[in-house]
């Protein structure tokens, strides 16, 4: 017969021992809530002009405002907005709508810079507005996206449904990847 879970208050004193009986008591209620609904994908709703859009949240390394200064690239493609420096490292800014061909994105309140989370190929992506995560079950994918106004298609990877709502995913590691988006130069 297994030993019985202390409580966190026998534990206070011991935060080594406090932490891991918190995770595993986590892990013990996730455990649960995945094998009733399936599992989980959590992800980032964003805006670009009218329509909404998903990334998952392990290709998002961070949502930040759009920094104030950026240093414009000569001879760079219109839609790449400047250089910025975030925290000491150089993060070119690309404006999304105008990449996909669907017109610049005007800087207002609700402008966000989504930072790419990719090893080789750092990118932040100018955004309308981020509308926080969202989680989906499995049940919800269908991997046919629904047809967008913003010309995206090629980096689409499926959609999630709920009610009468559908969230294309789009795909950051498709779309950086991309020899389009590769191909910065005028």
């Amino acid at each position: 017969m297994p030993a019985a879970a202390p409580s966190l208050r026998e534990l206070r004193d011991r935060p080594f021992e406090l932490l891991r009986e918190l995770e595993r008591r986590g892990r013990a209620v996730a455990g649960g809530r995945e094998s009733a609904a399936g599992r989980e994908w959590v992800g980032v709703a964003f805006r670009l002009g009218a329509e909404t859009f998903l990334v998952a949240r392990e290709e998002t390394r961070e949502i930040m405002a759009l920094p104030s200064f950026l240093t414009r690239v000569p001879g760079a493609r219109p839609w790449i907005r400047g250089l910025a420096n975030v925290r000491g490292q150089l993060l070119p800014i690309i404006d999304l709508r105008q990449y996909l061909g669907s017109g610049a994105t005007s800087t207002g309140r609700n402008v966000r810079v989504l930072v790419v989370n990719h090893r080789d190929i750092p990118a932040g992506l100018l955004v309308d507005e981020v509308l926080g995560f969202r989680r989906f079950t499995d049940p919800e994918f269908q991997p046919e996206p629904p047809p967008t106004l913003v010309r995206c298609e090629r980096y689409l990877a499926g959609a999630f449904r709920r009610s009468h709502d559908s969230w294309p995913v789009l795909s950051l590691k498709l779309l950086v990847e991309s020899p389009s988006f590769l191909q910065a130069a005028s």
